[in-house]
């Protein structure tokens, strides 16, 4: 079943060359965005929002981040124009390894090369040149989102106002690189990967399953894991002493993983894991202090208190490199149960945070 789109989205088709980390080349390439709101006539109310792994450009009205974008709401759509992109080795709509290669007018599958997250950076300001927009009032994400923002902010530093990078890090953890090989191995030991060339045949529902189920613990918090299921059993009273499932959170991940498979493609999963893996700012620009050095940009840094994947010394560390260089940044560690996850389910506690930092941000820009 392919990938749906929503209603909404919209597609940018680049027919330059983009020369990716590898040294390979993208000869075209497609975004696929969303717009709320209206750009004012100076182009100075312009966010673009970056998504985590799984995510679309479908941001507001029903999308992923819904009460944060809307009339009166913090990414107020009555004053900004925001921009949500999808990126590029994804399966919504962004050239990625299931999207056909004009070349041969078959999925590019494995034959797509690698990107990593300034790929899809890069990408992303071919898209904001294509709408004809100088400067970017503000970058906003979460998780890879965020790792996107910071990444705005190093390669372009004088394309952003502001920079809000939530839930996120500036590299990954060896426990975070050791998850995402689990789960990337789960993928192409499934019979059905067949090296990445599945798509006409059945696909490898169960490895892509095994590889979301992983991940999802990891997005979640012992204290909300213990709230929402402890030990109780899955409809009966007493251990079934065989292989089946005994436990509410064995049926819990088990529907998480296969509700996957129906939404998202194995082959993107890889790309954009490995693209995570690779995401290391200290070992691109030398430090962070040379990454952010050029920019003057004002940081918003969140975290989430219970987040266990990319915690909140991760932050703090970003925020500790911006100070010894002297630069505009704010420090927010939001309160939540919901571990890493926090960045999608307290939205609100977000917004009482964003909304004040955007009227400042925008104060001197708008």
């Amino acid at each position: 079943m392919p990938i749906q789109y929503h209603k909404d989205t919209r597609f940018f088709h680049s027919q330059n060359s983009l020369v990716l980390n590898s040294g390979k080349q993208l000869h075209e390439f497609d975004i696929a965005y969303e717009t709320y709101g209206t750009l004012n006539d100076n182009k100075t109310n312009a966010i673009l929002i970056c998504h985590a792994l799984s995510a679309d450009a479908h941001a507001s009205n029903g999308g992923w981040w819904s009460d944060l974008i809307g009339p009166g709401k913090a990414l107020d759509t009555t004053k900004y124009f925001i921009i949500s992109s999808n990126t590029l080795g994804s399966c919504y709509g962004s050239s990625g390894p299931s999207s056909i290669n004009p070349k041969t007018e078959l999925p590019y599958h494995i034959t797509f090369p690698m990107v990593t997250i300034s790929d899809m950076v890069n990408a992303q300001a071919c898209l904001i040149e294509h709408l004809a927009i100088d400067t970017l009032l503000m970058v906003i994400g979460g998780s890879m989102g965020g790792m996107q923002a910071l990444e705005w902010a190093a390669l372009y530093p004088d394309k952003i106002k502001s920079c809000v990078p939530i839930a996120s890090t500036s590299k990954l953890s060896p426990q975070a690189l050791a998850f995402g090989t689990v789960g990337r191995n789960a993928i192409i030991s499934d019979p059905n990967w067949n090296k990445g060339n599945y798509y006409d045949q059945e696909k490898p529902e169960n490895g892509l399953a095994i590889a979301r189920m992983i991940g999802h613990i990891t997005y979640l918090s012992e204290e909300s894991l213990s709230q929402k299921f402890g030990r109780k059993l899955q409809e009966k009273q007493e251990y079934g002493y065989n292989l089946q499932t005994d436990f509410q959170i064995e049926s819990y991940l088990y529907h998480q993983g296969h509700k996957f498979v129906h939404r998202f493609d194995a082959n993107s999963y890889l790309y954009l894991s490995k693209a995570m893996s690779y995401y290391d700012l200290h070992k691109s620009y030398g430090s962070l202090e040379n990454a952010f050095k050029s920019t003057d940009a004002q940081f918003l840094i969140m975290a989430i208190t219970s987040d266990w994947l990319y915690p909140t010394k991760d932050s703090k560390d970003i925020v500790q490199s911006l100070m010894r260089i002297n630069k505009n940044v704010t420090y927010c560690e939001i309160d939540s149960p919901y571990g890493h996850d926090g960045f999608l389910l307290s939205q609100e506690k977000l917004s009482d945070v964003i909304q004040p930092f955007l009227t400042t941000v925008s104060g001197f820009s708008l």
